[in-house]
């Protein structure tokens, strides 16, 4: 009974660990990205370099980097290496690298 109640435990973890990493995905609907891309080409930004900072999905941001606003948009952005970065201002965490 013992080893059941084990193996049914670890089932609802690994489960569970699935839809928390399936909830950190962000989909960016294309006329939302259609919006942001029109918007950072209206009001540039110059590039910045983020020493130690590898740009991938997932990685914070330091708070010393200034995010900037997308009207009507959830996630702020900024030019990291002439590559537009959307990222989650609750977190920092890069949801998406538009190229």
């Amino acid at each position: 009974m013992r080893l059941h109640l084990a193996t049914a435990a670890a089932g609802v973890l690994l489960l569970a660990g699935v839809g928390a990493a399936a909830a950190q995905d962000v989909i960016i609907q294309p006329e939302q990205e259609t919006v942001i891309r029109e918007y950072v080409q209206k009001k540039p930004l110059a590039s910045i370099k983020i020493p130690g900072v590898e740009l991938n999905v997932g990685t914070a941001l330091p708070d010393t980097v200034e995010l900037h606003e997308v009207p009507n948009v959830k996630y702020r952005y900024v030019v990291v290496e002439n590559q537009t970065v959307l990222v989650d201002p609750g977190t920092r965490k890069i949801v998406k690298i538009i190229q």
